[in-house]
């Protein structure tokens, strides 16, 4: 309780003060006012930018996005370790879990099943109708919980991924992914440039990681957890390109809607086949394999989806109690009576 309050009053301190510092949502946060500003353009000028860069800028010539070389201002610094448990433990080759938040939300309830024992939270957007602003108070109120923020996504969308990333997630799965074209998309939101294309905006993540080695804008591209689920036809078609993708943690076998798109069940040999054109594209590309987490034993599986918040709670119940457990009493009438 005294963690769970201690960081909600972090948050309440650092995060409403904090985050536009860090976030830059405001561009005005990004600007310096200079006395002058020997660059720019000449008042009432046409400056011919787009044919000519200024004496000293490495990009010279026409402008052109495709050949631009990038500049080192958000380089981590020389040496940057990596803080996110998950990257770190995934990469160590150990064997990750994610708790899967389907319908709480209770920052309480969060906490409690983000410190019992998982390496991540699967907060469910796909199939919750939960919102973002709710998704990111349970995820201020524990921040550094045991088990880091993490989500799956309703789909492969901007937004969707921004509001992910912008409230700190640190572990991105989008799922459905049909083709390559649309896993590049998946990649492109999820990492800053120039791996990526996501906006430098703001939201609680850089309130949240402000004091991580080297800043969060510098080094998040290195810590983030990026796990694309193939779980269609189609998908499985493009398995190997998508699996090459650089920026991509790990390929997920979606054991339910890959039967689902199929007509096929576990056990069955082409529902089999489906779930090794998954494996092979992660071996083949060098990345990590994930699906569900009654496959924990399963060849080359290394990161798994866990059950619910309802189904721990169950399970937690039943293991406490032991033989007491579902021992009632019997009344013969009333509500508890065996009908």
């Amino acid at each position: 309780m005294k963690r769970l309050l201690f960081s909600a009053a972090i948050v309440a301190a650092v995060g409403l003060a904090t985050v536009s510092a860090f976030g830059q949502a405001n561009e005005d946060d990004v600007a310096a006012a200079q006395a002058k500003y020997p660059l720019a353009a000449k008042a009432g000028e046409d400056s011919h930018a787009i044919d000519k860069a200024p004496e000293g800028a490495l990009n010279q010539g026409k402008f052109d996005d495709k050949t631009w070389k990038f500049g080192h201002a958000y380089d981590p610094p020389p040496g940057s370790k990596l803080w996110n448990p998950v990257k770190i433990k995934l990469l160590a080759g150990g064997k990750v879990t994610g708790g899967t938040l389907f319908s709480a939300t209770d920052p309480a309830i969060y906490c409690a099943f983000a410190n019992a024992g998982y390496d991540f939270i699967w907060t469910e957007h796909q199939h919750n109708g939960r919102d973002w602003d709710q998704t990111q108070k349970m995820w201020a109120t524990c921040p550094y919980a045991k088990a880091v923020p993490g989500v799956r996504v309703a789909y492969t969308d901007e937004r969707e991924e921004q509001h992910a990333l912008d409230a700190g997630a640190l572990v991105l799965v989008v799922p459905t992914v049909r083709s390559y074209e649309e896993a590049i998309k998946a990649r492109d939101w999820a990492y800053f440039p120039p791996l990526g294309r996501r906006s430098n905006g703001g939201g609680q993540a850089f309130a949240l990681y402000a004091n991580v080695p080297g800043g969060y804008r510098a080094t998040i591209n290195d810590n983030l957890v990026l796990i694309l689920m193939i779980e269609t036809l189609a998908g499985l078609k493009d398995a190997d390109r998508i699996a090459k993708i650089p920026g991509v943690t790990a390929v997920f076998a979606a054991s339910g809607d890959l039967g689902n798109h199929s007509g096929y069940k576990q056990n069955d040999p082409d529902y089999e086949r489906e779930i090794n054109i998954v494996h092979d594209a992660a071996l083949k590309a060098g990345v990590k394999l994930c699906g569900p987490l009654a496959w924990r034993d399963r060849p080359d599986f290394t990161c798994f989806q866990a059950g619910s918040e309802t189904g721990a709670i169950a399970k937690g119940v039943q293991d406490e109690l032991g033989k007491l457990a579902n021992t009632q009493g019997k009344p013969e009438v009333g509500p508890w009576a065996k009908k």
